[in-house]
């Protein structure tokens, strides 16, 4: 990768610097998750400023999201180029220059390209590099770090619903946009907390020389799509595009759902709160859960359990017609959905390693995006026809367990196949040179043997398998180390 780009040094420290830096990935994550959300609350005074119904009020949030998804290989292209650092500073001016010039719209389409666009791109410049530099920082702890920065996604959604309201009662809408954009400056101070962590041969992660192989071409991919040949990111990939068209249905149809079974307005509001909450504490719970010497090796299927719980669980709730069995099923929703979040980016990253992680991460959110933009929106028109939401949690929740069925099934399989030939002489009850080399190179040193079932390995043994012999992998080797 190019100078700039994300690269590992004599190891993640797993500690010092990078709690500042896992500290930031909470703010930006919740940023990221919560703020395309919060920013519902100023929709009814738009609708009356504006003369326009909800539907078209709604597309400044739908925006914001498909820019968060969509951008990805942008961000991952620019993160390969320039760097973490000062990819999440411009990141954080983009994201408050758009809500400012938000409040000085006097059209809709201007704020679907300040509001919507412009905030969107820059959020999504700052969350994706915080999850690189996370995986760069952290190794051994790297489930628990993980589930703590995806907790920042609950916890701000509770905080800025809240504020967006004072806001709102304050100082109008535009007032609110205004502050709000101020409030994203902080998304800048979270990026100059990026720095590099330091590798051999380097000062505090100051950049090495670029050198270019004997051919002289320069060794730089700005997007490694080679990644998209590994079969341990294509069972991946598939997992989250048939998990993104059901996960987030049923929260966003809850309320409606609750106030259908004869539920008051406020107990059904606050079925969100409970979800909330049991997803702030099972966040991080599960990230440490992940950790442990005897789960961590299994985080892919732990993962296809989670995915699996909360599909079942949506399954259960279409039957659900009483307030105590809506708040079970949000406590049980809370509890897997937060499972779900803790695990995603950590099973990618054991998949493809550190090194292809920018891509990878990049690819996989533009798979997200296009799933996003199918699933809720496609849940809403059948709620309009059928007038059905039974229907609605049973699609939602047969595609989430579907996905946890396949990456199950498809790793399990996969991992057989890669281990059907027999080993070569010398290499029985250990991975060859070859394997070692490759594995160092793709994620670094890992706690668990190659071929125990289930294992992070499982998942670098089928990325290998697709991978070994692919020209111009020596390409990625460039420079030993170079600045993030």
């Amino acid at each position: 990768m190019g100078a700039g780009g994300p690269q590992r040094g004599a190891g993640p420290p797993d500690g010092g610097w990078g709690w500042a830096v896992l500290g930031a990935c909470f703010v930006i994550t919740g940023f990221a998750y919560g703020f395309p959300k919060a920013v519902s609350v100023f929709f009814r005074e738009l609708m009356r400023d504006f003369g326009a119904g909800y539907s078209d009020t709604a597309w400044v949030s739908s925006i914001m999201l498909a820019m968060l998804y969509g951008t990805g290989p942008v961000s991952s292209m620019l993160v390969t180029r320039f760097g973490c650092r000062p990819v999440m500073l411009v990141g954080g001016l983009l994201a408050s220059a758009g809500m400012v010039l938000a409040s000085f719209a006097t059209r809709l389409l201007e704020l679907y390209l300040t509001a919507g666009v412009l905030t969107g791109l820059g959020l999504a410049l700052n969350f994706q590099p915080s999850l690189i530099m996370l995986g760069l920082y952290f190794e051994r702890r790297r489930p628990l770090a993980n589930g703590l920065a995806a907790a920042g996604s609950p916890v701000f959604l509770s905080a800025l619903s809240p504020l967006g309201q004072q806001l709102l009662e304050h100082f109008g809408w535009r007032g609110g946009f205004l502050l709000l954009g101020g409030l994203l400056l902080h998304c800048c101070a979270c990026g100059a907390v990026m720095r590099p962590p330091p590798g051999p041969g380097r000062r505090g992660g100051e950049a090495a020389p670029h050198t270019a192989p004997p051919g002289g071409r320069p060794r730089r991919r700005l997007l490694d799509v080679r990644v998209c040949a590994q079969r341990a990111f294509a069972v991946y990939a598939v997992t989250k595009f048939l998990m993104a068209l059901g996960l987030f249905v049923p929260a966003i149809l809850l309320v409606n759902y609750a106030k259908d079974a004869g539920v008051p307005d406020a107990d059904a509001a606050f079925l969100l709160s409970v979800v909330g909450f049991v997803d702030i504490v099972a966040r991080p719970a599960c990230g440490a859960l992940a950790g442990l010497r005897l789960l961590r090796p299994r985080v892919a299927y732990l993962f296809s359990l989670a995915l699996l719980a909360n599909g079942l669980t949506d399954l259960s709730s279409a039957h659900a017609r009483t307030y105590g069995a809506l708040v079970a099923f949000c406590v049980a929703f809370g509890l897997s959905y937060g499972m779900v979040g803790a695990l995603q980016f950590e099973v990618l990253m054991a998949a493809v390693g550190a090194q292809r992680f920018p891509s990878a991460l990049g690819l996989v959110l533009l798979v997200e995006a296009v799933a996003v933009l199918i699933g809720p929106p496609t849940a809403g028109r059948l709620v309009d026809s059928l007038k059905n939401y039974e229907i609605i949690f049973y699609l939602a929740g047969s595609e989430v367990a579907l996905a946890g069925i396949f990456m199950a099934v498809a790793i399990h399989c996969c991992l057989r196949r890669s281990q059907d030939p027999p080993p070569s002489p010398g290499s029985e009850g250990k991975a060859s040179g070859t394997e070692n080399a490759d594995v160092a190179g793709e994620a670094g040193p890992l706690p668990a043997r190659v071929g125990q079932h289930g294992s992070l390995e499982t998942l670098q043994v089928l990325s290998l398998g697709a991978g070994a012999g692919e020209p111009g992998v020596e390409a990625e080797s460039g420079p030993a180390t170079e600045s993030v």
